[in-house]
């Protein structure tokens, strides 16, 4: 499908204005048939009659074509395009198509439950994929009301954007909506289950199979509760209501990302429906996607994009107020612990990779290009420059700012400048250099504190020194807080420092701390105001083992392993020592999100990745020492300490471990806390199977014990993960060629394929991931060939014959620009994973 260039889009929108979008789907088939028929009518104005354009449509085959009465031939679409001249001033487009259902969550996603037999449909269009649905002009600056109308099987039910219902038997039409953007067109249809209450004035309801019904159901209030929380507080903060009708939140099968901010009716990955215990900081996760998709009813729906370059306006925005709204309106008020040592680590990674880019880019190319920059740049790092920019022009000339942004572009599109003259207005500051450095350069920069010591032993001088890494010379202002801190309790001394990079080199003395008995950390950043790597001073360093398990602040705690984990990551601390560290830390952690952050972190990073094969069991067995002594302790637990526990003592369990899992997995001589249910049970049979305790026989009775979608995806991971010849050929035929099945189902054997503990049956694998992976890559959509390749990378073949084959592979010209990605970023990862191994 070819990708829609900038320029081209800038020369669209300077010449037509759509008006509207009629759409009528026939879905009466879907149980039977690959595909559907869509009749589109788009009237749109012409700025200069005579002109001629195209409109992008992805179908079958076509069925008529008229623009304004004449008939235009359906040979001329090429790709997905299909031209239009002769225009007039005012137009109507009239397109009967038949279109296909996907596998893949672009366009109509169509899922056949395995536990009841129903088809179940949802329409996920962004970023370019309304095309596949409907003749578009796909951009998302020519915004135009929609009217949809749909037939279906009769027992379905059916939503979309506007408000609507049934008005005959199996027939259905919704209301025409506000000015939308093609990108967050949907429909959902399907049996599903449903849930309905009010908020303000405002319907809501929520959706998901009918297989999943208990799961939502037990979980509606919590839902509701969250969702009639956020939005009075965006009310509030906004002072505009929320605009689009229905709010319906629909869980949906086989979804490839988080959530989807369709107006009037959100998607969600049905993960987000526990049908398993979870814990607090899973829960947590959901509150801040709800709270983050509907952010964007305001930022990005209200309010849209001009074109891509300027996605943190959407996302940055929504990710800012997702974590922000959970901390603010939700029981989660620890939310931006979990951002600090999880989102925003992965932050920290995505901008010191060969592939980082500014945060609002100065120029993104095509569609193709910016389907890339959905990152942890465009999310985490332009979510913590918000937080950097509220503590630097204050809340109210933040809010006051947002404000006006809305009123000026309410239904229309916006770009930077405009959000930045609102906000300068705002606050009364010139706003241009801050964005400047903040937005349009990449990287990361480092804080490192320089001690002075005075003869008593207390801080003669404390001084911030702020670098950036070689290529990337940019130094930027900073408000960061400064914490001293003794080891328990809260702050000593705590103080808020403006560094200035244009004084002294970046050099900053904190005058604050002069004469003042030092702690037993001396913490940079503390509050997390500032987007920066920081460093601990020596003395700090070395006491993080005794410091770290005292430190009573949750949020000091995350950004101390946060930095000792980046640390690691560069090389400058050995990962024997983060492991010994974790293993100190971990039995008196007492956030759920940060114990999980660093376990994962130590094991998978840095004990499977950064050791040398030798220290791996040793390292494992420590971290799973670690997990047992959490699950033994006495203390209450009421977030899931202790699930989380148990999910890491079996995932570090090693060969010598088997006999004692399979006992688990029998429920015998569990250890004390250790409950099982279904994904547990999971977790246990896929570690088995990774060591050879495990194989076929015992995956397929555990499918048939749980036969559903999330059972088969699991089923599919461990096949993947079974240590056999016959086995690793099969899984590797399915990732390269696995065309015909669900992209799901294919992204779950590509995550069970590698494992440390089997180098030697995988080994003639890697070589094969760099010459077979680019014609998968040619014949697949970005967004899949994204996922495929990530999971499929041999993260694990930590060599420098690895290495080898992967530049090798980076240096053909020819490579699909998702992989090419996927690889540059994944092979950085393995050069400082080969440097990490030559520690000490």
């Amino acid at each position: 499908m070819t990708s829609l260039r900038h320029d081209e889009a800038v020369t669209r929108a300077e010449l037509l204005r759509v008006e509207s979008y009629d759409i009528d789907l026939d879905l009466t088939e879907a149980r039977e048939s690959p595909n559907f028929s869509c009749g589109t009518t788009v009237r749109f104005s012409c700025a200069r009659p005579g002109a001629e354009t195209f409109v992008e449509l992805k179908p079958v085959s076509v069925q008529e074509i008229r623009l304004n009465g004449v008939p235009v031939d359906p040979a001329t679409l090429v790709d997905n395009r299909l031209p239009l001249t002769g225009l007039q001033a005012g137009n109507e487009l009239l397109v009967r198509a038949t279109m296909a259902y996907s596998n893949t969550g672009e366009g109509l996603h169509r899922f056949t439950d395995p536990e009841d037999g129903e088809v179940y449909l949802y329409a996920q269009t962004c970023l370019d994929d309304a095309q596949r649905v409907f003749a578009c002009f796909d951009q998302p600056d020519l915004k135009a009301p929609v009217r949809l109308s749909v037939t279906a099987p009769q027992e379905w039910t059916v939503w979309g954007n506007g408000e609507g219902g049934q008005v005959t038997p199996g027939r259905w039409e919704f209301a025409e909506t506000p000015p939308l953007a093609t990108y967050f067109v949907t429909v959902v249809a399907g049996p599903y289950h449903t849930r309905h209450a009010e908020h303000d004035g405002i319907p809501l309801g929520l959706l998901c199979r009918r297989s999943l019904a208990p799961h939502l159901d037990k979980d509606t209030e919590e839902i509701f509760e969250i969702t009639r929380a956020c939005l009075d507080r965006y009310h509030e903060l906004f002072g505009a209501r929320y605009a689009f009708g229905n709010y319906y939140q629909a869980f949906v099968p086989e979804f490839n990302a988080g959530a989807m901010e369709n107006p009037g009716c959100v998607t969600f990955r049905e993960e987000f429906l526990f049908r398993s215990a979870v814990t607090d900081a899973e829960r947590e996760l959901r509150a801040v996607v709800i709270a983050h998709e509907m952010a964007h009813m305001w930022f990005g729906d209200l309010v849209t994009l001009r074109w891509w370059d300027d996605l943190w306006l959407n996302e940055s925005f929504a990710e800012y107020m997702g974590w922000r709204l959970a901390a603010e309106a939700t029981r989660f008020t620890n939310a931006w612990t979990t951002f600090a040592v999880w989102r925003k680590s992965g932050g920290y990674a995505a901008d010191q990779r060969p592939s980082t880019h500014p945060v609002a880019p100065a120029h993104v190319a095509d569609t193709g290009e910016a389907l890339l920059n959905f990152d942890g740049i465009s999310y985490a790092k332009g979510a913590s420059v918000l937080r950097q920019l509220v503590a630097w022009v204050g809340e109210d000339a933040f809010l006051k700012g947002v404000r006006a942004y809305f009123a000026a572009h309410a239904f229309g599109n916006a770009t930077l400048a405009d959000l930045l003259a609102a906000l300068s207005e705002a606050s009364g500051r010139d706003l241009a250099g801050w964005a400047d450095v903040w937005l349009r350069h990449s990287q990361v920069n480092t804080l490192v504190p320089e001690v002075t010591l005075g003869p008593d032993g207390s801080y003669q001088e404390v001084a911030i020194v702020q670098t950036a890494p070689p290529g990337y010379p940019t130094l930027r202002p900073h408000r960061v807080g400064v914490g001293v801190y003794g080891g328990d309790g809260p702050a000593v001394l705590s103080h808020l420092v403006d560094l200035d990079p244009s004084e002294d080199g970046g050099r900053t003395p904190v005058p604050g701390l002069a004469g003042a008995s030092p702690g037993r950390l001396l913490l940079l950043n503390d509050g997390d105001l500032t987007f920066a790597k920081v460093r601990l001073d020596p003395a700090g360093r070395a006491a993080l083992a005794s410091v770290l398990p005292a430190l009573r602040d949750p949020l000091a705690r995350a950004l101390t392993w946060a930095a000792a984990a980046d640390a690691t990551r560069d090389a400058e601390m050995p990962g024997a020592e983060f492991v010994e560290l974790a293993v100190a830390g971990l039995p008196s952690e007492t956030e759920v999100a940060v114990f999980g952050e660093v376990l994962r972190f130590a094991r998978d990073t840095v004990a499977r990745r950064h050791l040398v094969p030798e220290a791996r069991p040793a390292a494992l067995a420590a971290l799973a020492g670690a997990c047992e002594r959490v699950l033994g302790a006495a203390r209450p637990d009421g977030h899931g300490l202790r699930l989380a526990a148990a999910r890491g003592l079996v995932s570090c369990a090693v060969p010598a471990e088997v006999s004692r899992l399979a006992g688990w997995l029998a429920g015998e001589d569990m250890p004390q806390g250790f409950e099982v249910d279904a994904d547990l049970r999971w977790a246990m049979l896929y570690r088995l199977v990774v060591l050879g305790g495990a194989g076929e026989p015992e995956i397929a009775a555990e499918l048939g014990r749980d036969p559903g979608a999330q059972g088969g995806e699991h089923a599919a991971r461990c096949r993947a993960a079974i240590p056999d010849p016959a086995a690793k050929a099969r899984a590797w035929e399915l990732i390269v060629g696995g065309d015909a099945m669900s992209v799901r189902l294919v992204w779950a054997v590509a995550e069970g394929f590698w494992h440390p503990e089997q180098e030697e049956v995988t080994a003639p694998y890697v070589a094969r991931y760099f010459s077979e992976m680019p014609a998968m890559a040619a014949r697949r959509t970005p967004n899949v060939v994204h996922r495929v390749a990530v999971a499929g990378y041999p993260h694990y073949a930590v060599s420098a014959r690895t290495l080898t084959v992967a530049e090798a592979m980076l240096a053909r010209d020819d490579l699909d620009p998702a992989l090419r990605r996927v690889a540059v970023d994944a092979t950085d990862d393995l050069r400082r994973a080969l440097t990490a191994r030559t520690l000490a």
